[in-house]
């Protein structure tokens, strides 16, 4: 088991410890994003394939909206795995479901509220918008690990405890955005580069969909573990949360 890592820490170790933790819960980790993501990521593949969303706008529709169920239930899920592993306990996927159940409607809205809110951010000139994504990254975090009421308020304690640390913070999101960006434009680009004539475009896409949605799969929970962490890192360096838990379990002893 990790020992956890309740001290403030530079970006470097935030990025080392997020990795060490991807590496031990892989597995666990795993399981929640195939079941969460399969079946939204094959029905837009499908989409693609059937001649895109005007010709499946029905499917699309249905690919879209369990997208934001099943993933508001694998954020909550995986955060509460990485929580508990990083604060020296431990929690099966099963179990994490389980306790993800009640989030689930806050966290869709949350989502939508975030999305918004973003999007309004990018169309003004993108900085705004890189704001935005920064100061609301650990909303989902704040949300499922302080059980907090509403999208409203968990956005507001993610923008206080992302004050003055948000340049630190885009560097985090840095690193995530080419872990994913990274090996599909490359597998993208080999695949342009080994086709063949007989080929068509279509296949081609479907292909390359596919391949980016396996390292989606696979890339994913690694998002959810770095903005756990960095969720703790804040609360230690704000908040005093490492000496709060070593005065809870030295009242326990």
């Amino acid at each position: 088991m990790l020992v956890p890592v309740l001290r403030p820490l530079t970006l470097g170790e935030v990025l080392d410890t997020s990795f060490a933790i991807y590496r031990r819960l892989f597995a666990p980790l795993l399981f929640i994003s195939v079941l969460t993501q399969t079946i939204p990521l094959a029905i837009g593949v499908y989409v693609q394939a059937a001649g895109g969303v005007a010709q499946q706008p029905a499917l699309w529709v249905l690919s879209v909206g369990l997208t934001l169920v099943l993933s508001s239930v694998g954020t909550a899920a995986s955060t509460f795995v990485v929580a508990d592993t990083y604060l020296g306990s431990s929690l099966t996927p099963q179990e994490a479901f389980l306790r993800s159940t009640p989030f689930m409607g806050r966290l869709i809205g949350t989502s939508l509220l975030v999305s918004l809110v973003m999007g309004m951010g990018f169309l003004l000139f993108i900085v705004p918008g890189v704001i935005a994504a920064c100061g609301l990254l650990l909303t989902p975090s704040a949300l499922v690990l302080e059980d907090i009421a509403g999208g409203t308020p968990a956005m507001a304690r993610s923008w206080e405890l992302t004050r003055g640390f948000r340049i630190k913070i885009f560097g985090a999101l840095l690193v995530a955005f080419f872990l994913l960006l990274i090996p599909g434009i490359a597998l993208g680009a080999l695949a342009l580069g080994s086709s063949s004539d007989s080929m068509s475009a279509e296949a081609l896409t479907v292909g390359v969909l596919i391949v980016q949605s396996l390292l989606q799969i696979l890339v994913y929970p690694y998002f959810y573990v770095l903005t756990t962490v960095l969720y703790y890192d804040l609360r230690v360096r704000k908040e005093g949360f490492d000496l709060e838990r070593l005065a809870t379990s030295l009242q326990q002893r």
